[in-house]
């Protein structure tokens, strides 16, 4: 097949975002993303091999893209992350629908399932960092900086589970609580 021309990968992804946003993941086809796009299928099928492919570079390019925007560690730093977090749950969870998706898709697909455990590896060693330029040490003697950071990934992943599932979830008391323990945390760990 010969390269098309004209779009960078890029500038599919972003497309392809609009037509998640537009359509919904139910709706998600390549054929939607190529009208997004402008372009003929073959174009999408050239950069992007599956309709899974292509999910689960929206997921790592928004995780990417939160994790830069969460680089810079400074005294706010909790209350930054946090919103971060939580903005994640607006818009209809469209992130983590989309992501609790690609992850019952892996559970069939060893090739998706490796992508989102590479997805969490690298969420895992981000929040390890950050938290290793916030806590001198553990708040908690005996227990790792780096189960620290997996436990907060899978907190928030928690979170987005049950947002997603319960109706009536508390979201705004449960972050002022959440931050409250957070901030009680990073003291113990000065």
């Amino acid at each position: 097949m010969a390269k098309p021309t004209g779009i960078a990968k890029a500038e599919l992804l972003t497309a392809a975002k609009q037509c998640l946003v537009n359509n919904g993941i139910e709706k998600f086809t390549l054929k939607a993303v190529a009208e997004q796009a402008g372009v003929t299928q073959g174009t999408i099928y050239y950069h992007f091999k599956t309709k899974e492919q292509i999910l689960l570079e929206i997921i790592q390019s928004i995780c990417e893209d939160s994790w830069r925007e969460l680089s810079v560690v400074s005294k706010e730093f909790i209350q930054i992350a946090l919103q971060s977090a939580k903005s994640r749950y607006e818009n209809n969870v469209f992130y983590h629908k989309l992501f609790f998706t690609l992850i019952v898709i892996g559970f069939n697909n060893p090739s998706i399932k490796q992508q989102i455990a590479d997805i969490l590896k690298s969420e895992n060693e981000s929040l390890f960092k950050a938290i290793s330029k916030l806590w001198e040490k553990s708040p908690i003697e005996g227990v790792s900086l780096e189960s620290w950071s997996i436990f907060f990934n899978a907190l928030m992943d928690g979170l987005a589970l049950q947002v997603m599932v319960l109706e009536d979830f508390p979201i705004d008391q449960f972050y002022e609580e959440l931050e409250k323990i957070i901030v009680t945390l990073y003291q113990l760990g000065k």
